[in-house]
């Protein structure tokens, strides 16, 4: 980090173990982002008998090049249980560490890959009339038949040739066949 963290406490004695806590913390967000312009944490009791709530307030604002930052409040509210300050203090920084993750992969230019969202084939002919059509696959080009009944969500009438599509196979009578479509692009 290029800048020492700035941990602030407000209304609470500062202790050993939360100091230790907090600096373990922020050494695991170093893991995922070593170039940390700034980190400054506080940490305040807003009320020592909530009606409701958690009495504890964790703040985290962490900025890093190209001018982003990172701002984290953690607070507790009506309906949680009473929560420890240690605990508070673990969400406040996973949620800092879920964005710092989000961030920095984004300026890497990587992006997370969801299995179940990614185009598996293409609409590649249609019969709407007799309520059937093909599949191409993308990785093989193999073709896979398919069923009106095998579009989930009743979608095959928002199928066109080129819309992306998800599918299961199994072999059928005649070759290949989708047991079930999932139209993912219905602009093709």
């Amino acid at each position: 980090m290029k800048i020492n963290p700035e941990i602030t406490y407000r209304h609470l004695e500062k202790t050993s173990a939360v100091q230790s806590l907090v600096e373990e913390k922020i050494a695991k967000l170093e893991q995922f982002c070593d170039y940390i312009n700034s980190c400054r944490v506080v940490i305040e009791k807003d009320n020592n008998h909530p009606s409701s709530g958690s009495p504890y307030r964790v703040s985290i604002d962490i900025t890093i090049p190209h001018g982003r930052e990172i701002a984290v409040v953690e607070k507790p509210d009506t309906g949680k249980q009473y929560l420890p300050l240690e605990t508070v203090i673990r969400d406040a920084f996973e949620a800092a560490r879920r964005q710092l993750i989000s961030i920095t992969t984004e300026q890497k230019g990587e992006r997370k890959v969801h299995p179940e969202q990614q185009v598996s084939a293409m609409v590649s002919k249609l019969f709407p009339e007799q309520g059937y059509g093909f599949l191409k696959e993308i990785s093989t080009g193999k073709e896979v038949y398919f069923h009106r009944n095998s579009v989930i969500n009743n979608d095959f009438e928002q199928l066109i040739v080129g819309s992306g599509v998800r599918y299961k196979e199994t072999m059928g009578e005649m070759g290949p066949q989708a047991t079930t479509v999932q139209l993912l692009d219905p602009h093709g």
